[in-house]
């Protein structure tokens, strides 16, 4: 692969990224305006995920 490609690939990859973090911020938005969530809810669970392993988190999600 040359030097071109990688760089439109890391490209794609950064409009990929930034669309799905604008659609998580928005879904986020709306669920706090509506009252369904509130942003120390978020923070906690954000807190928590990112303590566990993806092994624990697959083993969360089962039970």
């Amino acid at each position: 692969m040359n030097q071109l490609d990688i760089l439109a690939q890391l490209s794609d990859m950064k409009d990929v990224d930034y669309r799905n973090t604008l659609a998580l911020a928005s879904i986020i938005e709306v669920l706090v305006d509506k009252g369904i969530i509130n942003r120390v809810d978020i923070a906690k669970k954000a807190q928590e995920l990112d303590s566990m392993s993806i092994e624990e988190i697959k083993i969360s999600r089962m039970s």
